[in-house]
């Protein structure tokens, strides 16, 4: 792999995905990307307790994350062959817990939006 482009990255990550399941989860997150910054503008503020909830999810979208990465790859934790493993392991752990964070804060806002005074 002698260039390394954004072309290339898509490449590897459709063929570790397989090309459907790929553009599924990118589509996923520009609608969940786009969903967060609705409710960000609509409230025009971070509601801290819907934040703290959010938050509290956040170890289960860690865990998901390296089990989806693990079954998808038909790896397991015993495969990891050194330090680079551990650092890309806990890079996806950290963006699945973002994601659901993300997730979480934005289903709880449109669920239940803040009231207005009137």
């Amino acid at each position: 792999m002698e260039d390394f482009s954004l072309m290339t990255l898509i490449a590897v990550f459709e063929e570790m995905f397989g090309r459907a399941l790929w553009w599924v989860l990118v589509a996923v997150a520009l609608v969940v990307t786009i969903a967060w910054l609705y409710v960000l503008f609509r409230d025009r503020a971070v509601s801290w307790r819907k934040f703290l909830l959010a938050q509290l999810s956040m170890p289960v979208g860690a865990v998901a994350a390296v089990v989806f990465i693990l079954w998808i790859t038909s790896s397991s934790l015993r495969d990891m062959g050194g330090p680079i493993d551990v650092l890309v392991l806990l890079g996806v752990a950290a963006l699945g817990a973002v994601g659901l964070s993300i997730l979480v804060y934005v289903v709880q806002s449109l669920l239940w939006p803040p009231m207005r005074e009137s």
